[in-house]
């Protein structure tokens, strides 16, 4: 999902809502700006309260992302699709940082160093091959309707994917 928009916020924006070039950057820089502070309060949030458990957090920002996707994907307004860029960047990184946050808080203090490794290479590499690829061929045979129902069905995977992590057990080390 992070990619997934990411990658096609400029091309999308000037193909299906006739943004201009200058439109369309900055709106793309409202995704990573929002992220910012997004992170550092779903962190915080995650850590008081709800007491260090990373996936109600993260469940709550997906079906956020969920409404932003949605609103972007809709709406024909400047400032609704801004709004709803920035609103995903600012609840989309939340959970990027938590599973790697949820990753060392279930391992041992030895496998803390594979465990970050794993999940950056899965969310990173994985992430950005699946966005640059997949999605371009969905919104190539489906058009753009078919890529933003591929990222929607990706948050509602992601949330299927967190639910067994609601309440983790720590072992010991």
């Amino acid at each position: 999902m992070r990619y997934g928009l990411l990658d096609w916020i400029p091309v999308y924006l000037k193909e299906a809502k006739g943004f201009n070039i200058n439109e369309a950057g900055v709106t793309f820089a409202l995704y990573e700006w929002a992220a910012i502070p997004g992170t550092i309060i779903v962190g915080w949030l995650s850590d008081k309260v709800f007491h260090g458990r990373r996936a109600p957090m993260a469940i709550i920002c997906m079906i956020g992302v969920m409404a932003a996707v949605f609103l972007y994907w809709k709406s024909e307004n400047m400032s609704a699709i801004n709004i709803a860029i920035a609103s995903a960047g600012a609840l989309i990184y939340g959970p990027v940082m938590l599973i790697g946050v949820a990753a060392l808080d279930y391992v041992p203090k030895k496998a803390a160093g594979t465990a970050a490794g794993l999940t950056g290479l899965f969310g990173y590499v994985g992430g950005s091959v699946a966005a640059s690829f997949i999605v371009g061929i969905i919104a190539d045979k489906f058009s753009w309707n078919g890529a933003f129902l591929l990222i929607l069905a990706s948050c509602v995977l992601a949330i299927i994917f967190l639910i067994p992590t609601w309440n983790p057990t720590k072992e010991k080390s």
